[in-house]
């Protein structure tokens, strides 16, 4: 690993994120939100695959890169905008992420790497991009899932198990045995929930 290189890009990523005008508090301190979610991740990725190597380890600490610049609501609130506003946004982390990477001195074939798997192609197929969905589900799953819970009393049982099934059939069985093995931090709360949706 060119360790000068990967920090530098860490850095840049950081310093990137640490410009969101959204906060987020998280054990008494309060962070811009994209930085606190990168952070996350870095530490999630740690936890899960500590063998990754530096690519994945900017994969996961930029996936969500600036991601304030890009608002749901400039898109039109139906399925087609959805889709619209998701396309459109893995190519600005994609492209954001590769940009600072040659900054710092990559290479093109690392970057084109990187840009495969921010900009969430050939899913189920490439390891790299399987192993970024993991990570993300992982921590939607730790840190966000209580508080989107919490965000919607108007859910239903039926719909929580749906909401629970599609991020679970996200992962891969690695994911789910690192998830079920205590590992993994699970809102104590929503525990049966998930224990009754995954059965």
């Amino acid at each position: 690993m060119n360790e000068s290189i990967f920090n530098k890009t860490i850095q840049l990523i950081d310093s990137a994120n640490s410009k969101d005008p959204n906060s987020e508090e998280s054990e008494g301190k309060s962070w811009p939100k994209e930085l606190l979610y990168s952070h996350r991740m870095t530490e999630m990725l740690e936890r899960y695959k500590p063998e990754s190597d530096e690519i994945m380890g900017l994969a996961i600490r930029g996936q969500h890169i600036e991601r304030w610049k890009s608002p749901r609501k400039d898109y039109p609130m139906n399925k087609k905008g959805y889709y619209q506003w998701r396309t459109n946004l893995y190519k600005f982390h994609a492209n954001t992420v590769g940009d600072l990477m040659k900054e710092a001195g990559y290479d093109d074939a690392s970057i084109e790497r990187i840009k495969t798997v921010v900009g969430k192609k050939d899913l189920k197929h490439n390891l790299d991009t399987q192993l970024l969905e993991d990570v993300i589900a992982l921590v939607f799953i730790e840190h966000y899932l209580l508080d989107f819970y919490h965000d919607h009393p108007e859910y239903d049982e039926d719909k929580w198990k749906v909401i629970i099934v599609r991020t679970w059939n996200k992962m891969t069985e690695d994911g789910h045995k690192f998830a079920l093995s205590g590992a993994l931090k699970l809102p104590e709360s929503l525990v049966p929930l998930i224990q009754k949706s995954i059965a």
